[in-house]
């Protein structure tokens, strides 16, 4: 496996943990913290005894967002080489591995960090959690699938007002608002995330990526193109070995144990 300077990785029961380990910035991206991200993405992606990802931060915060030195020093890259080498390939895999993705905001999420962290499935936050579309504050428009996302969760009005004014959004106010799944408190965040992601790993995680992908494609298509989406995925799900020990365990009247396949 290979060894990261930039994150944390280990693999517990069927679920891969990603934790961001810049802790001095917060957890802010550079190019290697990308590229180890990227790489650990990608080998849960590709391997099939990983049926679930959580993504975290360790210490303070989970991500606040793009390293300014980084951006700032001299020689450095232009914006839109941080935007497609750094966040455009994550949300990308985020989005289309797959198989569950869940995000545990240990603390704060800003800019990018938090786009991040909505670009995910079910996404937790701590009690002590916030969000921050911060670009505004730097006179920057809001990336990593943040004006896609957003409006999306919560409509027109106040994702603008989001971005417009770059609103301190307390994990209790995402909850309510409909950013994130759910809020617990910040000394039993891991443990919860990781007791779910462990059981989604036992679920069938091939009809669940499959649904993935249909919840993807529906951001685009119009009912009907949707209904031959649910059709032609309904009709590859019901031929995985997960459906049909589905079918045999409600028969036989036992829990199903489920491959993932």
């Amino acid at each position: 496996m290979t060894q990261y300077k930039n994150i944390e990785f280990s693999v517990e029961s069927g679920v891969g943990i990603i934790s961001l380990n810049r802790q001095e910035v917060l957890n802010s991206f550079n190019f290697e913290m990308a590229d180890d991200t990227i790489l650990a993405l990608e080998y849960c992606k590709n391997n099939d005894e990983i049926r679930a990802i959580i993504l975290t931060g360790n210490g303070r915060g989970f991500c606040a967002g793009q390293d300014l030195e980084e951006a700032t020093r001299e020689n450095a890259p232009k914006i839109e080489e941080i935007v497609d080498h750094t966040y455009n390939p994550i949300i990308q895999l985020i989005r289309n591995i797959e198989k569950p993705v869940i995000c545990a905001v240990n603390g704060v999420a800003a800019g990018a960090g938090a786009n991040i962290a909505l670009a995910c499935d079910i996404t937790f936050a701590a009690e002590n959690a916030n969000f921050i579309q911060s670009f505004s504050n730097i006179g920057l428009v809001p990336d990593s699938g943040g004006t896609f996302t957003l409006p999306r969760l919560v409509g027109m009005q106040r994702a603008t007002a989001m971005m417009f004014m770059a609103d301190k959004i307390s994990a209790t106010q995402a909850k309510e608002l409909g950013m994130i799944y759910e809020v617990v408190p910040a000394e039993n965040l891991q443990e919860t995330v990781l007791n779910y992601a462990k059981t989604l790993a036992q679920r069938p995680t091939k009809g669940i990526g499959l649904t993935k992908r249909a919840l993807n494609q529906s951001f685009t298509n119009s009912l009907e193109q949707q209904l031959d989406v649910e059709r032609a995925l309904q009709a590859e799900a019901a031929q995985s070995y997960d459906h049909k020990e589905g079918i045999k365990a409600f028969f036989e009247k036992r829990k199903p144990e489920y491959k993932g396949c």
